[in-house]
């Protein structure tokens, strides 16, 4: 959570949702977004740990009862499924946990085994988070608890039955599965097997339909190619999944001028709102991100904001793009033909094409 001037309050007192609420905007939550304290990696392994378990859901209780007045929608963690790769697999991301040949600088770490692991212990971990607002909060504050998955979109790379399965096994790595249908996907158990964590009885009741929402973070689709040769051998997450993922479609940075990004964006919302006619139950949609930020992977080297900011100067100074002009326009036209009627735009797809 981003708060402002908390010291005093052990990081409870105004923060910067006071300020949105008070200006009708409603703030959307994450609960854990890579953070995790490091004394919990020290303790006991954090996310390795069953451990977590009680304590993330003792940081979800101290959160939901300070500012469940003002928040209605919490999401547990963003981008679980990354988390677990990136984080134990890879090692691109924090805590950076890898064995070779999978990362790099591999201090630490079985990419075989500890993915599989703590995204076990994320899934739990929801599911806990989620049971204690149903029967401690929801009654008094009304709010939607769900959770954040990267998302792809899946294509085959040809009508082979052997793409096609592919795509599918990748569908099933995703991780969502448990979440709507109690257990892991068979291709998952076939593929991991042992070094894949089994749910028991309580857990599949408690892990099954713990979510109001899923949050997908969506950059691009990919192509999927069969790669069910892969080796024995050494195995990781990828391996397992036995799939080539081909990625095409994300917008470049390309300064203020974005005409690319508002093309992007244009016929997303165009895509979005077809599906939402064709039956889709999807509630909202953020645009990442509002200003230039320190991309996790990239620092400030990309440039995925609204706003772009001038990181070179100490001032910081901000500076409108087009996308920014445009997304404005098309929030305060208030209907949706909007979206096909913004001026000098093309409208073919970067992800569909």
């Amino acid at each position: 959570m981003q708060v402002e001037g908390a010291v005093s309050e052990d990081g409870r007192s105004p923060c910067i949702w006071d300020t949105f609420t008070h200006a009708g905007i409603q703030p959307h939550v994450t609960l854990h977004h890579l953070d995790l304290p490091q004394i919990l990696h020290d303790e006991y392994g954090g996310w390795l740990s069953p451990n977590i378990v009680e304590d993330f859901t003792a940081h979800a209780d101290v959160c939901f009862r300070e500012f469940g007045d003002r928040v209605s929608y919490w999401s547990t963690i963003n981008e679980a499924n990354v988390f677990a790769i990136g984080g134990y697999d890879t090692g691109m991301i924090a805590p950076g946990r890898c064995s070779n040949p999978f990362g790099r600088n591999c201090a630490a770490g079985n990419s075989s085994l500890e993915p599989y692991i703590v995204a076990h212990h994320e899934l739990l971990a929801h599911a806990a988070v989620a049971k204690l607002y149903r029967e401690k909060y929801k009654a008094k504050q009304n709010g939607w608890i769900g959770i954040t998955i990267y998302a792809f979109w899946f294509s085959p790379y040809s009508n082979s039955t052997e793409d096609v399965a592919a795509t599918q096994r990748a569908l099933d790595f995703m991780i969502l599965h448990p979440l709507i249908h109690g257990d892991y996907p068979e291709s998952m158990k076939k593929h991991v097997g042992s070094r894949l964590p089994s749910l028991n009885r309580t857990q599949v009741d408690q892990v099954k339909g713990s979510i109001d929402f899923i949050g997908l973070n969506h950059y691009s689709t990919v192509y999927v190619k069969d790669q069910a040769n892969s080796p024995d051998s050494q195995r990781d997450w990828g391996t397992d999944m036995s799939a080539q993922l081909i990625r095409f479609g994300t917008p470049p940075d390309v300064g203020l001028n974005d005409t690319e990004r508002v093309d992007y964006l244009s016929a997303y919302l165009e895509s979005l709102l077809a599906a939402v006619r064709n039956g889709s139950n999807a509630r909202g949609y953020f645009v990442w991100s509002l200003i230039d930020v320190f991309e996790v992977l990239s620092g400030y080297e990309v440039s995925y904001g609204l706003y772009e900011v001038d990181f070179k100067d100490e001032a910081l100074p901000r500076s409108l793009k087009f996308s920014a002009h445009w997304y404005s326009n098309f929030l305060k036209s208030n209907h949706t033909s909007s979206i096909t009627e913004q001026p000098n735009l093309s409208l073919q797809s970067h992800f569909t094409q």
